[in-house]
């Protein structure tokens, strides 16, 4: 019985001829041309949930829509409805098989969705998969659609949803870095400039900076997810909206909103807007810039890190396995060096979109295949790698406090901050003196009989050597509710 189901098919027909779909599969004739033909990367479509979603979303407005209009009849208008939701609800997903790069601009995608849909909707109608008869995967669940509107869309909207649980794993790394701005703020530690010695700071100061900038790109991401918004439903194949009724784009577009949630627009040129890819190219240029930034991040990590003994040595971070199979006790930064090579992914994946939107032509850009993909996977291992940064790395790291302050003490860059009461060109021979002499700043300055020991101390403190003092009031450190120090009882 288990045997006859693996071998059972069912004979389906298109306009090249007939094959034989297995039996118990929910695509049909278009998605097994689409396997054999694109073997490529063997990564199905399912691999992107909310692509698949999106999809779904798709079909599910234009059933509502085209049932609202009068174009296509209300029982099955339903019956798509129905079969959408349950793909919406994470259901049928192992069904989209094709994969994700393919020719023929999305065709094989969309068709893999109309198969998959009908044949889903056949079954809740007690028939058979296959019955086309009675439900076609074209003239039906395609009803006044084309690839070229549909996967745009599609993607658009997947895009969207995928970048809401981005946005969340963003936030929750950045405040991981605040906790520890937090943890280390009155930590001194030697500033550097070009990797040499600058002037004093606070550890909490530096993390707080790393916080701040994935704040910034929360903002920068979030601002280009406003590209997304811009849909072309209702163009069908080149932008005319030929096949469709004149109230069909205005509908679908009102039922894709209320399904997505997704404040969704109709473009005004629905012609240019098939053919345009730029707002991809937008998003995945936002994409790159979190990327490279989180990736600058990690490259301090590692060379605060360095070390132990012969290194930077200010912080450790958690060791996560051993570090090599010839040298015993060797910890390597492997969690920032992940995050570090995701980076260079997408950097690479951002290329690939800008090139397959330069590469389009006339009335559609038939590489949107590429670019659905390089967006997606670069969102998905943002997200995996910031997850693995914040759990595996960030939440552990601690100040090897005392290396810390030796440096500071030893540091002829606390001069800088007496610059104002002696003068650079004193405070510059002063520098270079102790530098070859090995002698502190401070008993130099008071020896010179520049300044009385009072007042030295005065303007090395920590508080003025990092500049708290003056800049706490002017830029205030926000913290999450959860980092916040407990106050002091009474």
């Amino acid at each position: 019985m288990a045997l006859d189901a693996l071998t059972r098919t069912r004979t389906e027909t298109d306009s090249l001829g007939s094959m034989e779909i297995p039996a118990d599969a929910y695509w049909g004739i278009h998605t097994a041309r689409a396997l054999e033909n694109f073997p490529i990367s063997k990564r199905p479509i399912s691999v992107y949930k909310d692509l698949v979603r999106g999809l779904a979303m798709v079909k599910q407005a234009s059933a509502r829509a085209n049932k609202e209009i009068g174009a296509l009849d209300s029982d099955k208008a339903d019956l798509i409805d129905r079969a959408s939701q349950l793909v919406i609800d994470g259901e049928f997903h192992d069904q989209f098989v094709v994969g994700v790069i393919q020719g023929g601009a999305g065709t094989s995608t969309n068709m893999n969705a109309n198969e998959v849909i009908t044949n889903i909707a056949l079954e809740l109608a007690g028939r058979e998969k296959g019955d086309y008869e009675f439900l076609s995967p074209i003239d039906d669940t395609n009803r006044s659609q084309s690839t070229n509107d549909v996967y745009p869309t599609a993607i658009k909207v997947g895009l969207s949803l995928d970048l809401l649980t981005l946005l969340d794993e963003l936030d929750l790394l950045r405040r991981a870095f605040l906790a520890k701005a937090v943890e280390f703020h009155d930590v001194l530690k030697v500033g550097r400039t070009q990797l040499q010695d600058a002037v004093p700071m606070t550890l909490g100061q530096e993390f707080h900076g790393f916080a701040t900038t994935l704040g910034y790109d929360h903002q920068r991401l979030t601002e280009n997810a406003v590209l997304l918004y811009e849909v072309n439903m209702g163009a069908t194949a080149i932008g005319t909206g030929i096949t469709t009724h004149p109230s069909y784009a205005a509908a679908v577009v009102k039922h894709l909103r209320e399904i997505t949630g997704l404040d969704l627009v109709t473009a005004d040129d629905l012609v240019e807007s098939t053919s345009d890819t730029g707002s991809f190219m937008s998003f995945s240029a936002s994409l790159k810039r979190n990327a490279i930034k989180l990736s600058k991040i990690c490259n301090d990590l590692r060379l605060l890190s360095s070390g132990p003994q012969a290194g930077f040595g200010e912080i450790n971070l958690p060791a996560r396995q051993a570090g090599s199979s010839i040298m015993p006790g060797k910890v390597n930064p492997v969690i920032p060096e992940v995050v570090n090579q995701i980076a260079f992914a997408v950097a690479g994946a951002d290329l690939t979109v800008t090139m397959a939107v330069e590469g389009g032509q006339l009335q559609l850009n038939a590489f949107e295949p590429v670019i659905a993909h390089s967006i997606f996977q670069s969102i998905t291992w943002m997200r995996r790698g910031m997850h693995t940064l914040r759990v595996n790395c960030v939440d552990g790291i601690t100040a090897n406090h005392d290396r810390l302050g030796a440096m500071v003490g030893s540091s002829v860059g606390v001069i800088t901050a007496l610059t104002p009461f002696i003068g650079y060109a004193a405070a510059a021979a002063l520098a270079k003196t102790a530098l070859l002499t090995g002698h502190s700043v401070a008993d130099l300055v008071v020896e010179g009989g520049l300044m009385s020991r009072e007042d030295v101390a005065k303007q090395l403190s920590p508080a003025r050597l990092s500049g708290l003092e003056t800049i706490t009031a002017a830029i205030p450190i926000v913290l999450p509710p959860e980092a916040m120090p407990e106050a002091p009882e009474d």
